[in-house]
């Protein structure tokens, strides 16, 4: 298993320099609380899989499957006997796909997939791991790693597709409309993305959304699952994460450059979201390397 853990900072050791990694694991030993900059998806293929995440505990049955953002602290409880897919690999690769911050939302916090929460699309979801682990092996093919890539592709738009359905998102909203509400407040999701190191007022989302205030929280709410400052929190703590694991820029440094205003803000929000402070965050990595 190329993993190595040092207090809670996991250093995953791809392959090659390939940006993946996958394993089936069969051990029964636990894996305390630890986090990493890749992305994890688990499976279990044999028996069931406890992972507690932000002291949230998903009890997984065979087939269930679990995406972990980077940088989520996590811990594993394995059974006495079983087995289970780990897959881990490098999520940046995804965000240069320009509609794919319409699904930013969705994976910027835990998702489990299964027959209950993802009916439609959970055995597709399967199939395309299974290829994954079917593909992985084969070192001598040509572009390999690119078709490991193309399923996770896949994977997560088969996903986002079906979590914004718009009949679902907005059921109150007659269905002409449905498809431009998703538009618009994508519009919105891209901006934030690309200037959320502003000052993003309610009111500045709102109009550019071209919307009141009260009916965009709503909206907005009804598609990301959270309110307005909560998502663009969390997408400054997602950019804070990376700069923290600059050794040469301060706290202080990766709040300015996060977009947060204050240090006692960042501190609070960072703490409030990662369960930890941005200095505890910057420690773990940095006792690596």
């Amino acid at each position: 298993m190329a993993r190595e853990l040092d207090g809670t900072f996991e250093k995953v050791a791809y392959e090659d320099n390939n940006l993946v990694l996958m394993y089936i694991n069969r051990q029964s030993e636990d894996y305390n609380t630890h986090w990493h900059t890749a992305a994890e998806i688990i499976m279990p293929l044999e028996n069931g899989y406890q992972v507690s995440i932000n002291n949230k505990q998903y009890d997984l049955r065979e087939h269930d499957i679990l995406f972990i953002p980077p940088g989520e602290l996590h811990a594993l409880i394995a059974p006495q006997t079983g087995a289970r897919l780990i897959l881990m690999f490098n999520f940046s690769v995804f965000n240069a796909i320009d509609d794919f911050s319409a699904i930013t939302p969705i994976l910027s916090q835990p998702v489990l997939i299964s027959p209950r929460s993802y009916m439609d699309v959970h055995g597709i979801e399967v199939g395309l791991l299974n290829k994954i682990i079917a593909e992985y092996p084969k070192q001598s093919e040509p572009l390999r790693i690119a078709m490991i890539y193309s399923y996770l592709l896949q994977f997560f738009v088969h996903l986002g597709r079906q979590h914004i359905r718009t009949e679902v998102i907005f059921p109150d909203v007659r269905s002409g409309k449905q498809t431009e509400y998703v538009e618009k407040l994508n519009n919105v999701i891209t901006y934030i993305n690309s200037n959320y190191t502003e000052e993003i007022t309610l009111e500045k989302a709102s109009s550019i959304a071209g919307f009141s205030k009260f009916h965009f929280s709503r909206l907005f709410k009804q598609f990301t699952g959270q309110s307005y400052y909560n998502y663009l929190n969390q997408r400054r703590v997602k950019a804070a994460e990376a700069l923290l694991l600059n050794p040469h820029l301060s706290v202080t440094d990766v709040a300015m450059q996060s977009g947060f205003t204050s240090i006692a803000t960042f501190n609070r929000v960072f703490r409030q979201i990662k369960d930890c402070t941005p200095s505890e965050y910057k420690i773990y990595y940095h006792s690596r390397h």
